[in-house]
């Protein structure tokens, strides 16, 4: 880590991930381990010492400043087991810190002296470490996939708790949609030992919290599973149309989500060379994959209801669907696309695929992608997201029904269905009138070179247009489609006169688009960090040219 790094990190302050020691004490051997098993415990991150609160550099202690690998030594001699943490020194004028890289405990890790402790966030957002306690340890493991909490059994609960009307339900559920027909055949004891919703000993059956959640009576649930609950809302700006909360198993929480929403779902018509397509306010199988999500990644040992709102607002027609409990280990809103599927309750998640209810492919969050796009709507939002809780909008705003006519003729084009990184691509080069590999692989969470072919491919069919790597939708696209091009935006305009002089310099971008000097900055700014333009030389020599491509290793 060099000096500018570290004044980065520092500036941005502490967080989940980073925090820091003030050394002037010097900082007590017990304070350090317990930070270090602190952050082990939850995602990892980084431990700055000699670091005060506020982000000022006071230095190391002498007694730190000796060697790196001794402060390491220090650190895996006082934990249990020993985290293999990596130390650097960083010299800074105002002092020495000591950035102390702290990995992601794949076991359950201790002080040596006993000590369970974790990360997290305070009510007023700030950072800290509290005890891990006991009853936390199975959903511990569950994020890091190393247990499932749903196939535990609960105790108290006896064969009397599930509802013969839910296996009814069960059964109905597999007629009607793509499940394992094998279960039909089966009566409601069979069915719960095929799927795991029990555990025999002796004479005794004994629901695990799958069997109670997916079939149990509502008087069980209640005692319990009391984390249980489900939110359905309608919100009209500050207005509350609908606000009712269930208890209910989980099959019949799905059918009413689904039955709440299907009602209030509109559809607008297109005609596509004869045939019609639907584009509706609420994507089905999104909006379905969402909630089951939801319903299935949750944590049942926290308290708060999975919330399902459809809100209009002044500004936007949305559907949030958020639940307790953050993403599992290794999972986030910036690898949803490439990761995976690792369920928080496997036995819960494997008994909804064998019903039909979820893709059985494990690509839940693809069709939600796909089922926004292809309507001409905007990919789905993760940001909102947090340690202790996901949440997913999807926007219902009006269509853009040009993209979704441009989308099904270069899907004609290739012979097949788009794939979601195609959607995406094209979704960009629509949005933004142009779009490159480096400005496409963060959408598709995938390197530059994925981007690349992906591009190349559409551009093959003729879907795309490319030009020194940069790719627009093609003129044929447009006219099969019988959409007209969306009007000049300020980046096409730059990248067209580069692609016809050569080069562009800030005074031309002026006089080109007619904006004023700033925003023209921002602009070029812009296409430069997406590696559309690169600048060359300074100052009034400065201009901008379409990169030079390397070639032969020259």
């Amino acid at each position: 880590m060099n000096q500018e790094e570290l004044r980065a990190l520092i500036a941005a302050g502490e967080t989940l991930t980073v925090e820091f020691k003030s050394d002037q004490g010097p900082l007590p051997d017990a304070d350090l381990i317990e930070t270090v098993v602190c952050l082990a415990n939850a995602q990892g991150g980084m431990l700055l010492i000699g670091v005060e609160n506020d982000g000022r550099v006071t230095g190391l202690h002498p007694r730190h400043r000796t060697h790196p690998a001794t402060l390491a030594a220090f650190i895996a001699n006082r934990t249990v087991p020993p985290v293999t943490a990596e130390v650097e020194f960083v010299v800074l004028p105002e002092g020495t810190v000591a950035a102390v890289v702290v990995p992601a405990a794949r076991q359950v890790t201790a002080t040596s002296d006993g000590r369970l402790l974790i990360r997290y966030q305070e009510v007023h957002n700030c950072p800290g470490c509290r005890p891990l306690y006991p009853y936390e340890l199975t959903n511990w493991l569950a994020e890091r996939g190393q247990a499932d909490p749903s196939s535990l059994v609960v105790p108290e609960a006896t064969w009397d708790d599930l509802d013969p009307l839910e296996f009814a339900r069960l059964r109905r559920m597999v007629e009607e949609n793509p499940g394992d027909t094998a279960l039909l055949d089966l009566s409601d004891r069979e069915i719960a030992g095929a799927l795991g919703l029990i555990r025999a000993a002796g004479d005794r059956l004994t629901p695990t919290l799958a069997g109670l959640l997916l079939v149990g009576t509502e008087a069980a649930l209640r005692e319990y599973v009391p984390a249980h609950e489900v939110a359905f809302q309608v919100l009209r700006g500050l207005d509350v149309a609908v606000n009712e909360f269930r208890r209910w198993p989980l099959l019949r929480v799905h059918e009413w989500l689904m039955q709440a929403i299907g009602v209030r779902n509109e559809e607008q018509e297109l005609m596509v060379g004869g045939v019609r397509i639907g584009v509706p306010l609420y994507d089905r199988a999104g909006v379905r994959e969402a909630i089951n999500n939801a319903l299935l990644h949750r944590d049942y040992t926290s308290l708060g209801a999975v919330h399902v709102q459809l809100r209009d607002d002044v500004a936007s027609l949305t559907v949030r669907v958020s639940n307790p409990g953050g993403f599992v280990q290794g999972v986030g809103p910036d690898n949803l696309l490439i990761t995976e599927p690792r369920p928080r309750n496997p036995r819960l998640a494997d008994a909804f695929k064998r019903a039909g209810l979820v893709e059985r492919t494990g690509r839940g969050v693809e069709t939600i992608y796909r089922g926004q796009l292809r309507n001409g709507r905007q990919p789905p939002d993760y940001t909102l997201s947090t340690a202790v809780s996901v949440s997913v909008i999807l926007s219902c705003g009006p269509a853009d029904l040009d993209f979704v006519l441009l989308a099904v003729q270069a899907g004609r084009r290739l012979g097949r269905s788009l794939e979601v990184d195609e959607l995406l691509a094209l979704w960009q080069a629509r949005r933004e009138g142009v779009t490159t590999a480096p400005a496409l692989a963060p959408a598709l969470q995938r390197d530059t070179s994925h981007a690349a072919d992906v591009l190349a491919g559409l551009a093959q069919a003729e879907a795309l247009q490319a030009s020194q790597g940069i790719y627009r939708l093609s003129p044929a696209l447009h006219r099969e489609a019988g959409v007209e091009p969306s009007p000049v935006s300020p980046e096409e305009a730059i990248l067209a006169y580069v692609e016809t002089h050569g080069r562009i310099t800030r005074r031309e971008a002026v006089a080109l688009t007619g904006l004023g000097e700033e925003q023209a900055r921002y602009h070029l700014r812009k296409l430069t960090e997406q590696g559309a333009l690169q600048l060359f030389g300074a100052r009034r020599g400065a201009h901008y040219c379409i990169p030079r491509v390397e070639k032969n290793g020259e």
